[in-house]
């Protein structure tokens, strides 16, 4: 047995965390690739693998060189150090660079100009009319906003700063000096990068970006100089915050400092113009201290995150997807108030299949109901407008007890975060800024209210976050009840959160980092129990990312006893499938498509007493060691069915499905011969479809009976 469990953590059975990310974003660039997608959505897709990858410098690539900085050396679970990874990674991303704008050249543009919107890349291919236009702009609009920069003598090198686009140039003294001189202009932000030009031609439009109308005066703003040569540049800086919690007197006051330090760490990307002189890339190598490997000679227009703003231009929504309205919730379909319904049974809310707004009238309603006495709140990431923050203002200027536990730790969110626990705080309401050495990742919502029978207590749990502008956009679960036992649970939690109390035991709630991985490594244990008893044995789970080896190994081992096991795995996977004598009885699926798979799903089959769960956390360390996750039982048979159907009908997609195979690569599945399933899709028509069978069920004679939102998109 003990060759047997060196074969389930064998490092060679795993596959490395960050190459398999970067498998995740291949995965995302398939689409922008794919055809048969409006062409808009496809500038969509590769803008969104644009972003991916600058996250994934500055805090995944910016770790891993801070490990060897630091002459770390240990293996990770697929046994590479961080040197090998980085020389990996190195490898693959500028792979997927390449592909990048191979997309973008080959396939986009000629797209774009045949649907009759002309992206000039360069500002030599103006026309006259069209340069006279472009300087016009750029004498009235942009000149008064930029600050040239030289670097001489009594002017040093520039601090550059994170992610901004910057033009270099090498300048020559008009009066006639051989010497070449190092310049530059940040181009600014706060102005639009895509400018649109005027045209003629009927049916046809053009556009132009910011760095080329700029690069094209560049002698405006030297104007004792000769332009010798002008390129565009990006760099990349370490953003992965490092925070000594135990030593802060005040966790707002340091992380506010340490967001202003993000902007100048280490650099550890340049992109650069492909044509870019060798002599203006070679000072910025020396000066920014960077190596060859983290350079990216780039086919066209940095930052290609500026699609995201091409797909806002007005005039093309024959090249879109139709947008998906979120349908109502047929159990809240009626006259009842919020309150009155979650009594009549617990509530499954499926997001953004359904609308989010129930979640935002629950609190809303507890804001405004004289009879609700307390409202507890956890928030990770919120939107910039929120209502649910309005409604907690409410509240406590209605003079109830408000308690909100902010997470200032969210990464890239900690400004907007930090922003929103002083306004509620001004507002009067008790906020917590999380806990010491913790993020608190759980989503939960607790509403105590008074009522004839007593106390009673409300409870929304969900598996993504208290955002409703990603909840249109993120496919998530919520489960509303008022059961009292995971309502005993829920003031636990937040009393936990709040100060030192911790319950001798809970009824129904899971909670990390204490017991939630000792509860999924029993759950995966007793189904490897149960199929070498020859009983039934089954796992099913969805989640973002898989790569916790205890976790991992569990699952190889139950594997190996004839579980059958079925993932469903939007990102980063580190185990492998389908390996003769360890994990043939393993699948995974990942699905990429319109809506961001968000939701949590664990499933046992428990000899025929199958318990179902959704929660807050992946299987990763981070989520079951070093952040407060919640884990919640669905235990409405009713409800079950639902989230089951919802993962059978994913396991059998096979259009937006891509199979993970036992190498670490994917494929999509054979479609020869096969009803075609776009599990999304389906989604979405089967919402719409309960909704219109929900309002046949209510009135027959087609009258109505509620008023609905009327737009809920």
């Amino acid at each position: 047995m003990a060759g047997t469990d060196e074969k389930f953590y064998n490092p060679e059975n795993y596959v490395n965390r960050e190459l398999s990310w970067i498998e995740f974003d291949y995965r995302v660039l398939s689409e922008a690739r794919d055809k048969s997608l409006p062409l808009f959505e496809r500038l969509k897709f590769l803008s969104i693998t644009a972003s991916n990858l600058d996250e994934f410098y500055m805090v995944r690539v910016a770790s891993l060189k801070d490990m060897v900085h630091a002459k770390y050396t240990k293996p990770d679970i697929a046994g590479m150090k961080p040197s090998e990874q980085l020389e990996k990674i190195s490898e693959r991303t500028h792979g997927l660079v390449a592909l990048q704008y191979s997309t973008y050249n080959r396939s986009i543009l000629p797209a774009l100009k045949l649907n009759g919107l002309r992206v000039i890349s360069v500002h030599e291919d103006l026309t006259e009319e069209e340069g006279n236009y472009a300087d016009r702009y750029f004498e009235q609009n942009v000149y008064p906003v930029l600050t040239p920069m030289a670097v001489d003598s009594s002017r040093p090198f520039p601090l550059i700063r994170n992610k901004s686009l910057n033009i270099a140039a090498l300048l020559r003294k008009k009066s006639g000096e051989e010497d070449l001189e190092f310049a530059m202009v940040q181009v600014p932000s706060v102005l639009p990068r895509i400018v649109e030009l005027p045209v003629k031609k009927e049916g046809e439009r053009a556009v132009i970006l910011l760095e080329q109308i700029i690069e094209r005066n560049m002698e405006s703003l030297f104007l004792n100089y000769n332009v010798i040569t002008a390129h565009p540049f990006r760099i990349m800086r370490n953003a992965d915050l490092t925070i000594d919690e135990e030593e802060a007197v005040d966790l707002l006051e340091e992380i506010q400092k340490q967001l202003k330090k993000r902007q100048w760490g280490e650099v550890i990307r340049l992109e650069a113009e492909e044509k870019m002189d060798k002599r203006l890339l070679k000072i910025l190598k020396r000066e920014l201290s960077i190596s060859s490997g983290d350079i990216f000679e780039i086919a066209g227009p940095l930052d290609l995150t500026f699609l995201m703003k091409m797909y806002g231009i007005k005039g093309f929504d024959h090249l879109k997807a139709v947008p998906y309205i979120p349908q109502q919730v047929p159990e809240l379909m009626n006259e009842d108030d919020i309150f009155s319904n979650i009594r009549e049974g617990d509530i499954l809310l499926h997001h953004p299949y359904e609308t989010f707004d129930p979640v935002v009238n629950f609190v809303k309603a507890a804001a405004k109901d004289p009879e609700v006495l307390a409202i507890k709140q956890t928030l990770y990431r919120v939107s910039g407008n929120s209502p649910i923050i309005a409604a907690l203002a409410e509240a406590a200027d209605n003079r109830k007890q408000v308690s909100v536990l902010v997470e200032l730790k969210a990464r890239f969110d900690e400004e907007n975060n930090i922003n929103w626990a002083k306004k509620l705080e001004k507002a009067g309401c008790h906020v917590i800024y999380g806990l010491v050495g913790l993020k608190t990742h759980s989503k939960i919502t607790l509403v105590v209210r008074r009522e004839e029978d007593g106390i009673r207590r409300y409870v929304h749990l969900g598996t993504g976050n208290y955002n409703d502008s990603t909840a249109k956009l993120y496919t998530d679960f919520g489960l509303m009840t008022c059961n009292p036992r995971i309502g005993e649970d829920a003031t636990a939690v937040f009393n936990m959160l709040s100060g030192y109390s911790e319950p001798l035991h809970w009824n129904k709630l899971v909670m990390a980092p204490i017991w939630l991985r000792a509860r999924f490594l029993k759950m995966i244990r007793r189904e490897t129990k149960n199929a070498l008893a020859g009983k039934n044995a089954h796992i099913m789970a969805k989640m973002n990312s898989l790569c916790d080896k205890e976790v991992i190994a569990a699952l190889y081992e139950a594997s190996f006893a004839g579980v059958r096991i079925e993932l469903i795995v939007r990102g980063i996977c580190c185990l492998k499938p389908g390996v003769p004598g360890l994990s043939e009885n393993i699948t995974v699926h990942s699905i990429i498509g319109n809506f961001l798979e968000h939701a949590r799903i664990f499933y046992f089959e428990n000899d025929g007493s199958p318990e179902l769960y959704l929660g807050s956390a992946d299987w990763m360390p981070r989520n079951l060691d070093k952040r407060v996750e919640i884990m919640f039982p669905v235990e409405d048979n009713r409800l079950k069915e639902q989230i089951l159907h919802v993962m059978k009908v994913q396991l059998e997609d096979n259009v937006k499905a891509h199979i993970l195979q036992s190498d670490g690569t994917y494929e999509k599945p054979d479609k020869r011969g096969k009803v075609l399933v776009n599990s999304q899709e389906y989604f979405c028509e089967e919402a719409v479809l309960n909704v219109k069978t929900e309002l046949g069920r209510l009135d027959p004679l087609g009258k109505r009976l509620f008023h609905p939102i009327e737009s809920q998109g």
